[in-house]
């Protein structure tokens, strides 16, 4: 994901751990490999999620990759192969043993499947060749402008019998980012933050990506998901798109501006997602596609 140039912080990003997991599982259910050799996760972030494929997957070589060095480095730290001999570790209190699981920083658009060399030396990766059997990429691809064409390149590479799994978040047009693109553009930063948000169009529809798959002869279930997350707190919203969505914007901006940016973006924020007796209801729509190649 070479085109961020903002740093992302796992802790916060956990923050509603819960909740961002659930399309995951959604995605990763529909993949019906059953022994896989080799997964690739393709915008692992700090790893909790890549480690629920080495389980379900447990004589598979599973690869992480990221473009954060924080991410990878917080992934490392908490799904290493188990040592018994080893201190016990707060990220991994089950002392989580995966001996195919690694993780490497890694850029989505320098990655394909021909070329698949990161995780595990060749001579580690058993008698099958380093081409993925299972390729997934879950809330990533969206930062990357040209992931169709990516997408695209990547049904076209990988072997018969693989599969290919991708969620992106479709929540371009809703209140929270419609919002923060328009104070982006409003004039006291507009100046600070030209070009540095997302457009509307950054993702495409369910219908798009059914023809992509189609278009390099792959049969795909596509569908997509709005799920009524229940957030609690002050400020929730504000909260969860300070882990994604608001990243570029903060990192485009000095500590005293983005505390001013934020206090407007709150505002209006707590307009759009007034809190009710239970919590504040934060709709998200997501994108979901898997196909197996024939």
């Amino acid at each position: 994901m070479g085109e961020k140039a903002f740093l992302w912080e796992p802790h916060r990003y956990l923050q509603f751990n819960d909740f961002r997991q659930r399309p995951f599982f959604d995605l990763t259910a529909r993949i019906g490999a059953s022994a896989p050799a080799r997964v690739v996760d393709l915008g692992c972030g700090p790893g909790n999620l890549t480690a629920t494929l080495a389980r379900r997957w447990p004589g598979a070589q599973v690869v992480g990759l990221d473009s954060s060095a924080a991410m990878v480095a917080a992934a490392r730290e908490a799904y290493r192969p188990h040592d018994p001999q080893e201190a016990h570790r707060p990220h991994d209190s089950s002392g989580f043993d995966a001996p195919g699981l690694s993780f490497a920083v890694a850029d989505i658009t320098d990655w394909h499947p021909a070329g698949d060399t990161f995780g595990p030396a060749p001579d580690e990766r058993g008698p099958e060749s380093p081409a993925p059997d299972v390729v997934v990429s879950n809330a990533a691809l969206q930062w990357v402008r040209r992931h169709r064409t990516l997408m695209s390149g990547w049904l076209e590479e990988l072997r018969p019998g693989a599969w290919l799994g991708v969620q992106v978040p479709g929540n371009f047009n809703s209140p929270s980012h419609v919002i923060m693109r328009e104070l982006a553009a409003s004039g006291r930063w507009r100046k600070q933050l030209d070009g540095v948000l997302r457009h509307r169009d950054a993702v495409g529809e369910p219908a798009e990506y059914q023809e992509l798959f189609l278009r390099a002869g792959v049969q795909a279930e596509v569908w997509e998901t709005t799920y009524l997350h229940l957030l609690q707190g002050q400020d929730p919203v504000l909260d969860w798109v300070r882990g994604t969505g608001l990243r570029p914007v903060l990192a485009a901006l000095g500590p005293d501006e983005s505390e001013h940016f934020e206090k407007e973006y709150a505002t209006l924020l707590a307009q759009a997602y007034p809190p009710g007796g239970h919590g504040t209801v934060f709709p998200f729509r997501r994108i979901f596609m898997v196909g197996e190649k024939q």
